[in-house]
């Protein structure tokens, strides 16, 4: 190989050859070009041109045994080639910008949190919840329609003691349930009030125990008291004092509508069992209770 293939082959692009027509032509060029047998050269035809011809590439063919080397591409391809990148690389980016995101299908059957939603109150399972702390109070206090439990027997008591005992702190005096014996031994017989308790309740399952009356039963108050009670086993019945009329006694009603309330859903647990959450820490059942000692102004042992 001459020097002017060393050359040509060093550069990787030959300029452009320049010849003056008409004394050369491109058969001319290819014949000074023979020593260059390993390239091929594309000339560019122009039937209007009157300029110098221009040789617009020259490639590379490797020899038999030679390694391959890549063509030798003129600028202007080079150009076309980037732009032509480019154009595809932004048309990609669009149209990943323009995707919708792939929403992730939930599995089928998995995992399903609604599933242990709390729904209801706590309670042990197959047990019936324990009414809270009922009040007690007489069927007037209720000031609404009120029904007692319809069975007597096991839902009304006998006729218990009680004594009211100042409390620190109380504007009231506090109701205790207190040993017959006891309250004999240290209590005025006019301290000491007696009388039944029967479950009840207001409307919408409000319930109490009922103060019903088994004392001085000619008492005109006592007697519309007791009446009242014994009526609400079966209708709503309402209490209301005729004092301010100046009649000692109660003034008994009824719902105008007997079906106006639902019944009552009365509780399963026995009456022991209410009366005696009702009064705890207010049972005196020995002579040192506070609350009896309060009562008798004795001096109450700090230990």
């Amino acid at each position: 190989m001459d020097n002017l293939s060393q050359f040509i082959l060093r550069r990787a692009v030959v300029p452009p050859v320049k010849i003056a027509p008409p004394r050369l032509t491109g058969l001319h060029i290819k014949k000074a070009l023979q020593p260059l047998a390993k390239c091929s050269i594309a000339i560019r035809p122009d039937a209007n041109h009157r300029g110098p011809t221009t040789i617009d590439r020259i490639s590379w063919k490797p020899a038999a045994g030679e390694p391959e080397k890549s063509p030798i591409i003129s600028k202007d391809a080079v150009m076309v080639k980037n732009l032509e990148a480019v154009e595809k690389s932004e048309m990609s980016s669009s149209s990943k910008e323009n995707e919708e995101p792939l929403a992730i299908a939930k599995p089928s059957g998995g995992f399903d949190l609604n599933k242990f939603k709390a729904k209801r109150a706590a309670a042990v399972a197959n047990i019936e919840t324990l009414p809270t702390s009922l009040p007690v109070h007489n069927m007037a206090a209720a000031k609404d329609f009120v029904r007692t439990h319809p069975d007597e027997e096991n839902y009304w008591s006998d006729e218990l003691c009680f004594v009211n005992v100042p409390i620190k702190g109380q504007k009231h005096n506090t109701l205790h349930l207190i040993d017959e014996d006891l309250a004999l031994q240290f209590l005025e017989s006019g301290e000491i009030r007696r009388f039944r308790l029967a479950l009840a309740t207001k409307p919408n399952d409000v319930f109490f125990l009922c103060e019903v009356p088994t004392q001085n039963v000619d008492n005109s108050w006592n007697v519309s008291n007791l009446g009242g009670c014994e009526q609400a086993k079966t209708l709503w019945t309402k209490a209301i004092s005729r004092k301010a009329e100046g009649v000692e006694d109660y003034k008994i009603t009824y719902a105008r509508d007997p079906e106006s309330f639902s019944n009552p859903n009365w509780p399963t647990q026995s009456l022991g069992e209410l009366i005696g959450r009702a009064f705890v820490g207010r049972i005196i059942e020995t002579a040192d209770h506070p609350a009896l000692l309060r009562k008798i102004g004795a001096k109450q042992s700090l230990s």
